[in-house]
């Protein structure tokens, strides 16, 4: 099943982001609101920071009072309703308190499904927050998580191992696993010695493999968004995860392919091939 797009005139699924504002527009709430829009959900925004940031990487931040963030999470839901909702870069200890606060009354990661994208590293691989922002997102939002979304620097980060091979993703979706999320779903992006790009979706027993191609091109930024954003938009329709996370597969592999090229160093991830006639089903 791909992702239906809404009749003229029908109201799509709602879908929320909780993340931060990339100024280069290749990755964060653009990157996920780009990606809802395609898979067919309207997509809600509680920005967590603004950052200051091109290709070439993140030059700045300015991050929004915590208050601010829960009260617009509240917001949106209390007005339009919440589908599922996903979290990108939440930029500190304060602002994960107060989404895991605003989420345990709203039932997200209870009754509506919650992906956790761990944005915990920069795509160069440096941490975005501090050991005390750390802490409190596996304390607080791990163990809330339906769905837990790492890539390999992140791994490393919240677990310390640093995956080299499909086996070390086995391990680590094993330890995150541990820590609390319903399920986990390993991004295998940075595991470049690999020839294909094989995700690793797991349950607490058994292991799914997302196999796509991996392709010769240094375009990736926003990648891991668009996966972890594509995968809210399939819950948000009623998709079961392990469909659900096939299609973000189905998704992200497409945009990769159609990647270009902008600025100085590292273009976006494209979802413009959805818009092209036969963009809409699976080849």
């Amino acid at each position: 099943m791909t992702f239906p797009l809404p009749s003229p005139g029908t109201t799509p699924p709602t879908a929320l982001t909780i993340a931060g504002s990339d100024s280069g527009g290749a990755a964060g709430l653009q990157s996920d609101l780009r990606t809802f829009l395609a898979c067919g959900v309207h997509g809600l925004v509680a920005v967590t920071a603004v950052t200051v940031q091109n290709t070439l990487g993140v030059h700045g931040r300015h991050d929004v009072p915590a208050a601010t963030v829960a009260a617009q999470i509240e917001a949106v839901a209390a007005d339009m309703g919440v589908g599922a909702a996903k979290t990108g870069m939440l930029a500190s200890a304060p602002i994960i308190e107060a989404v895991a606060d605003a989420c345990a009354r709203l039932g997200i990661g209870d009754r509506i499904p919650f992906v956790v994208d761990p944005v915990a590293a920069s795509m160069t691989g440096e941490a975005l927050f501090d050991t005390a922002g750390q802490r409190a997102l596996i304390d607080r939002l791990l163990p809330r998580a339906t769905v837990l979304t790492p890539n390999l620097d992140e791994v490393r980060l919240l677990t310390g191992l640093r995956v080299r091979d499909r086996e070390g993703m086995h391990e680590a979706a094993r330890i995150l696993h541990d820590m609390g999320p319903r399920w986990v779903l390993v991004k295998s992006g940075h595991l470049e010695a690999d020839p294909e790009c094989v995700d690793l979706l797991y349950d607490g027993t058994s292991f799914t493999e997302l196999p796509g191609p991996r392709f010769g091109t240094t375009h990736t930024h926003g990648a891991g968004d668009a996966m972890a954003s594509a995968l809210t938009a399939g819950l948000a329709h009623g998709m079961p995860m392990s469909e659900a996370a096939r299609a973000a597969k189905w998704f992200v592999t497409e945009s990769v392919r159609a990647a270009y090229p902008i600025g100085a160093k590292v273009g976006p991830v494209s979802v413009f091939w959805r818009l092209q006639d036969g963009g809409d089903t699976r080849p």
